[in-house]
């Protein structure tokens, strides 16, 4: 399903939306805003993975890379 929707871009976007159509990089203008709107919530959701890892505290001192990615992986089986 898709919804219409209008917004107002500033000169400088349109023009970008417009040379990224152009440049035969995309098919369309809804083509880059859908991929801006998905790169715009990655990045979000790192943002929020970022401040979790944060607030976490500190590691302990003897964790190894592989340490992390066997609980990783733990933590997997269990979802």
């Amino acid at each position: 399903m898709t919804e219409k929707i209008s917004v107002s871009l500033t000169d400088e976007h349109a023009r970008l939306l417009q040379d990224a159509v152009k440049s035969g990089d995309y098919a369309s203008s809804s083509e880059v805003v859908r991929e801006a709107l998905r790169e715009w919530k990655t990045r979000r959701l790192l943002g929020r993975m970022w401040d979790e890892g944060i607030a976490s505290g500190p590691d302990e001192p003897d964790t190894t890379m592989d340490d992390i990615k066997a609980e990783a992986r733990r933590r997997k089986t269990l979802v």
